[in-house]
């Protein structure tokens, strides 16, 4: 989810940066310095939305910047469990699809796809429901719900992971296409469905 955090930090102004409107300068540093960093606790910073209640600048011996403190306004964006997330497919793998939600990307592994028997084509690339006829690939809006999260230090070594089976999630048109399916099938029990009811039976 977005969030919107105040901090307050301070800025080195290099001797550059004197001239003009000493707030302007210092909220173009701080997005030079903040916007796209991860921070475990709040997430990844989107934008620095403005800079308030500047300070007397100080020097330091040997530094011929000037250091300021400031209130930082930014907005941030950190993806809680269970959340609904809207993203777009970003890659499709053989072990699963990508999803960019936001700053950052998501993976639904090949066995959170779609409640269906799934073939991988590799050629498009794509993923296809055997039954329900269902297409994934590149480009492709979906919505999705988060199951994990882990932040580490960098968005590269962070981990998001997403699922689209549950009902009323994935592509907007998947409902439907299910529905034709089982019309088609006249309201028979799909080839997964008598699948796991045998091995439930087993299992007794």
């Amino acid at each position: 989810m977005y969030s919107m955090y105040c901090i307050n930090e301070t800025v080195r102004v290099p001797p550059k940066e004197f001239g003009g409107k000493l707030e302007e300068n210092i909220l173009k540093l701080a997005r030079e310095e903040y916007e796209g960093v991860l921070d475990e606790d709040m997430g990844v910073v989107v934008a620095i939305a403005g800079v308030e209640n500047v300070g007397e600048g100080k020097v330091v011996p040997g530094d011929g910047a000037a250091y300021y403190n400031a209130d930082i306004s930014m907005l941030v964006y950190k993806p809680e469990v269970q959340e609904l997330v809207e993203g777009v497919v970003s890659e499709i793998t053989e072990f699963g699809a990508f999803v960019r939600i936001g700053p950052v990307e998501g993976l639904v592994h090949v066995s959170q796809i779609m409640d269906d028997y799934i073939n991988y084509d590799a050629k498009i690339p794509c993923f296809v429901g055997k039954e329900t006829n269902r297409q994934l690939k590149k480009g492709d809006t979906v919505t999705a719900r988060v199951v994990t999260v882990s932040f580490k230090n960098s968005i590269s070594n962070s981990k998001i992971g997403l699922t689209m089976r549950q009902d009323g999630l994935g592509k907007e048109d998947w409902p439907r296409l299910a529905a034709k399916t089982k019309a088609k099938a006249g309201g028979k029990p799909s080839a997964k469905e008598k699948d796991e009811k045998e091995k439930g039976g087993a299992k007794k």
